[in-house]
C-alpha cells in the first residue's frame, strides 16, 4: 500500500481578511477550534497565524500561547505548525526609498521566532523568499534565515522550509550543505503567488527536481489553483495543503464556510485519486517527529 499523504490546513494566514470572507477565524478560540475541526476532517498538520481582535495580523506571544494551549488541551491529535513569516516586509517611502513607509514590519530575526522558542511546536515555517509582494518587498537574508534556523533547532522544532521560486531552493540547498538545516529537510513549495513561481505542472516538476536527496515535500497553490495544485502535488509524490490562508473559495463563486469544508474536499480528491490522508501519528512517523508535550 502506498504511503499516506500528509494534509496540512493553513487556517487563517496574515493576508486574508474578514472583508473578503466572514468565515475567517480571528480570535484564539476560533483559530483553535478551526484547527481541531480540520484535524477531525482529515488534516494531520495545522499551520497557525494569530490575529488581533479586530482581525489585523499579530505576533503576540500571548495569543499564540492561548491558541497552542487550547489545541494541546483537546483530545484531538494534530501536529502544530507555527508561522515565523511576519516581520519580513519592507515598504519604501516614495520621498526616500531608503526610509521605511507605514506598513513596514521588518524586524530582527530573533523576534520572529520568539513564540517558537517559548512554545516549542513540532513544526514551524521558515521562509526563504526575498521577492516583491504588492508594493512591499519581502526580505529574508541568508544571515537572518541562519539565525532563525539555529533558534528553531534549539527549540527542538522542525523547520518547514517555505520556497516561492527556484532561487529559494538554491539558498536552502546551500544552508543544508553548510549544516544549518538538518536533513532530511522538510519543504513547502508555494505556487501562484504574484511575482513568485507560477502554478503549473511544469513549474512544480522543475522545483521538485531541485530538492535535495530524501527531502520531504509538499506543495500548494493559492486562490483558484488550490485544488489543481493539490492534485498535481499528489501525482508527483508530494504532500498537500489547503486552508483559508490560501484560498477562500470551495469552488468558483462559492465561499468556503470553514476550513473544515476545504479539508473535506481535499480528502475527497486524495481518495478519488487513490490516496488517503495520513493521521497525525502517521505524519510524525513519516517526518521523524516526536510528539510535543504540553508546556
Amino acid at each position: 500500500m502506498s504511503q499516506p499523504t500528509i494534509l496540512s490546513c493553513a487556517v487563517t494566514g496574515n493576508i486574508t481578511t474578514r472583508a473578503q470572507t466572514p468565515h475567517l477565524p480571528v480570535t484564539p478560540e476560533q483559530i483553535a477550534r478551526a484547527c481541531l475541526d480540520a484535524a477531525v476532517a482529515g488534516a494531520s498538520i495545522v499551520h497557525i497565524h494569530v490575529r488581533e481582535p479586530d482581525g489585523r495580523p499579530s505576533m503576540s506571544l500571548a495569543l499564540y500561547r492561548e491558541v497552542v494551549e487550547r489545541i494541546r488541551a483537546a483530545d484531538t491529535d494534530v501536529i502544530i505548525n507555527l508561522t515565523t513569516g511576519p516581520g519580513q516586509r519592507f515598504i519604501p517611502s516614495k520621498a526616500d526609498p531608503a526610509v521605511a513607509a507605514p506598513g513596514t514590519t521588518l524586524m530582527r530575526p530573533e523576534r520572529r521566532v520568539e513564540h517558537v522558542v517559548a512554545l516549542r511546536p513540532e513544526i514551524c515555517s521558515l521562509d526563504f523568499n526575498t521577492m516583491y509582494s504588492g508594493d512591499s518587498v519581502v526580505i529574508n537574508t541568508p544571515e537572518n534565515i541562519a539565525i532563525m534556523a539555529e533558534a528553531i533547532r534549539s527549540a527542538g522544532t522542525r523547520p518547514e522550509i517555505e520556497v516561492f521560486d527556484s532561487g529559494d531552493l538554491q539558498l536552502a540547498n546551500h544552508l543544508i550543505r553548510e549544516g544549518l538545516i538538518d536533513t532530511p529537510a522538510l519543504f513547502q513549495i508555494v505556487l501562484g503567488v504574484r511575482y513568485g513561481a507560477i502554478a503549473t505542472p511544469e513549474t512544480l516538476i522543475y522545483l521538485r527536481s531541485l530538492l535535495p536527496p530524501n527531502a520531504h515535500w509538499a506543495a500548494f497553490g493559492v486562490g483558484r489553483w488550490a485544488f489543481p495544485m493539490l492534485a498535481q502535488s499528489w501525482l508527483l509524490g508530494g504532500h498537500v495543503r489547503v486552508g483559508l490562508e490560501d484560498s477562500i473559495y470551495l469552488e468558483k463563486g462559492v465561499l468556503a464556510e470553514s476550513n473544515t469544508v476545504l479539508v473535506q474536499k481535499a480528502v475527497r480528491i486524495l481518495r478519488d485519486l487513490g490516496g488517503r490522508p495520513a493521521t497525525a501519528g502517521e505524519a510524525r512517523e513519516i517526518l521523524g517527529l516526536k510528539k510535543s508535550a504540553p508546556r
